[in-house]
C-alpha cells in the first residue's frame, strides 16, 4: 500500500503535519522492506526499461484446488473417485468440465485446460505458482525472482505512475498463501508492489492521500529540500541532484490518478462490474477473501500500465474433519466460473485477448480417492491449470490423466513450461534472455531445456521467435 500517513503514526503527535521528513514517501507493507519510493524508482531506472505492453494476470487459488472436481472429471470411475459432480459438454466438441462451470463451458473455445501438471512441490504455499521453481531447488544468492520481477527488470515501466509488477495478495492466516514472491537476486526494486494487506477493503482507499491536499504535500516537499540544502551543497558527485529526479517521480505516483483510478471500481461501467459477481470481504479461515471483483481490477491495472498482476483468491483446502469438499465446491465453483468468464469476455471485448495472458492454478491437486471425511487430501502427483488470452491457440486441452485421475498419462507438463509460455507471450525469449546474479553467474528465466508449450503457441509466433 502507498501511505502518506496513518492514524497510528499521528497518534499523540498533536498534529498530522508532524511527519518524518522522508517517511511520507515510504511504501507501506513488508513487500519492499521499508525502502523509500524514490529509491525504488532509481533502482528501476538503472535496470533499463522496455516499450511493448503485454500483460499477465496470475490468479492463485491457495490451498490446492481439486483437479478431478474442477476440469478433469472421471464420470466412469468408481463412486469413491468420481465424486458428486457430473461433467457437462462445452462449445468445443470433446471437452467436458464440471457442471458448476456453465459459463466457461459456453466459451471453452477461449480457454485452455491443462490437466497434467506433474511436478508440484507438495508444499502448502504459492512459491511455485509465483516463481515456477520448487522451494527446495538450488537458489542463486538473493533467491529466485517472482515472475513479475523478471518482467519488471527486463521490460521496465509502461506508465511512470503504475508499477510494472503489481500484486493483490492478501496477508493470510497461513502466511505462505499470501506471499507474492520477491525480487530475488534482481533486487527489492522489482519486488511485487502489493496493494492489499490484512483487510479486504477497497484497494482504492489505500491509494488516497489520506486527506492531505496537493498543496500541503508540496509544502512537505519544500521542507525536505530545505533540510537537504546543506548536503546538496557539499555533494560534488551529483547523487543528490539525481535523487531529486526520483522524488519527482515518487510524487508523480502519489499524485497521479492512474493507479488509484484503476483500483476504483466506481469508475467502471456498473454492468461490467456486475458480470463478475459480488465479492465477499470475509477471509476464508486462514486463506484469502472471495474478492472476485479483483479479477476486474486486475484487468484495469493492466490497462493502466501494469505488466504482471498476481492475486490470491479464497481458500481451497477442504479436506479436514468437516467434510466440506463438495459443499464448499458448490459455493466456490459458480463464483469462480462467473469471475473467470467475465474476465476473459472483457479481454476479448477490449481487444486485449492477444496481449493479456491469464493463468489460474493452485499449488497441487487432490487425491482421486475420497477420504473418510468425504473430502480429498493433498495430491502433488498431478494438478491442473486454466489458461486464456495471450494470443494462444485456445479451445484445446493439454495433457491427460489416467482413468482415475492419479497421474499424467499423456503430455505431463511442468510448472516452468507454463511460465515459459507466459514469458513467451509477453515477449521474452526464455532461451536467450539472461541476467547475471550477485555472484556474476548468468541466470535464465527458466531452467535449461524448458520450452513454452508448443501446442498453444501460434505457428506465426513460433516462426517469428525463431
Amino acid at each position: 500500500m502507498l501511505t502518506l500517513t496513518s492514524r497510528r503514526a499521528n497518534r499523540g503527535s498533536g498534529s498530522c503535519d508532524r511527519l518524518a521528513r522522508r517517511s511520507f514517501l515510504t511504501i507501506g507493507g513488508m513487500a519492499l522492506g521499508g525502502l523509500s519510493l524514490p529509491q525504488v524508482l532509481r533502482a528501476e531506472e538503472e535496470s533499463g526499461t522496455g516499450s511493448n505492453h503485454k500483460g499477465i494476470i496470475n490468479i492463485y487459488l491457495p490451498g490446492g484446488p481439486s483437479h478431478i472436481d474442477l476440469w478433469d472429471q472421471k464420470p466412469d470411475a468408481p463412486a469413491e473417485i468420481r465424486g458428486e459432480f457430473s461433467p457437462i459438454e462445452t462449445n468445443v466438441p470433446g471437452i467436458r468440465i464440471c457442471e458448476h462451470f456453465p459459463r466457461m463451458a459456453q466459451m471453452m473455445d477461449k480457454f485452455i485446460p491443462i490437466r497434467s501438471i506433474s511436478d508440484a512441490d507438495g508444499r502448502h504455499d504459492g512459491y511455485q505458482c509465483m516463481t515456477g521453481r520448487k522451494f527446495g531447488s538450488r537458489k542463486p544468492p538473493g533467491g529466485w525472482p517472482a515472475m513479475g520481477s523478471w518482467v519488471s527488470h527486463l521490460q521496465g515501466s509502461v506508465n511512470p505512475a503504475v508499477p510494472p509488477n503489481v500484486a493483490m495478495m492478501y496477508q493470510t492466516g497461513n502466511r505462505t498463501w499470501g506471499e507474492p514472491g520477491t525480487g530475488g537476486f534482481l533486487g527489492v526494486a522489482h519486488t511485487p508492489f502489493n496493494l492489499v494487506g490484512k483487510k479486504a477493503r477497497s484497494s482504492a482507499d489505500s491509494m488516497t492521500l489520506q486527506g492531505i491536499s496537493l498543496e500541503r504535500l508540496q509544502d512537505r516537499r519544500q521542507l525536505m529540500s530545505g533540510f537537504d540544502s546543506f548536503r546538496r551543497a557539499a555533494d560534488t558527485s551529483g547523487v543528490m541532484e539525481s535523487m531529486d529526479v526520483y522524488t519527482q517521480q515518487a510524487l508523480g505516483i502519489l499524485t497521479d490518478s492512474a493507479l488509484a483510478d484503476a483500483l476504483d471500481l466506481s469508475k467502471e461501467d456498473p454492468a461490467i462490474v456486475a458480470r463478475y459477481g459480488k465479492s465477499d470481504e470475509k477471509f476464508q479461515r486462514d486463506g484469502a477473501p472471495k474478492m472476485i471483483e479483483n479479477f476486474c481490477i486486475a484487468r484495469r491495472l493492466i490497462e493502466a500500465g501494469a505488466r504482471v498482476v498476481s492475486l490470491n483468491y479464497s481458500r481451497w483446502d477442504w479436506h479436514g474433519g468437516d467434510g466440506m469438499n463438495f459443499p464448499r465446491s458448490r459455493q466456490e465453483f459458480p463464483l469462480l466460473d462467473q469471475g473467470l468468464s467475465a474476465l476473459v469476455t472483457d479481454l476479448h471485448e477490449r481487444g486485449l485477448d492477444k496481449d493479456v495472458s491469464v493463468v489460474v492454478w493452485g499449488e497441487f491437486g487432490r487425491t482421486p480417492k475420497i477420504n473418510k471425511n468425504n473430502s480429498r487430501d493433498h495430491w502433488p502427483r498431478v494438478s491442473c491449470a486454466m489458461l486464456a488470452g495471450g494470443g494462444m491457440n485456445t479451445g484445446q486441452v493439454i495433457g491427460e490423466t489416467n482413468r482415475l485421475g492419479e497421474y499424467a498419462k499423456e503430455r505431463p507438463v511442468k510448472f516452468q513450461e507454463v511460465f515459459a509460455t507466459l514469458y513467451h507471450n509477453i515477449g521474452l525469449d526464455t532461451g536467450t534472455v539472461r541476467v547475471f546474479d550477485q555472484s556474476g553467474v548468468p541466470q535464465y528465466l527458466v531452467d535449461e531445456g524448458i520450452e513454452p508449450i508448443h501446442e498453444i503457441i501460434p505457428q506465426d509466433l513460433k516462426t517469428a521467435s525463431a
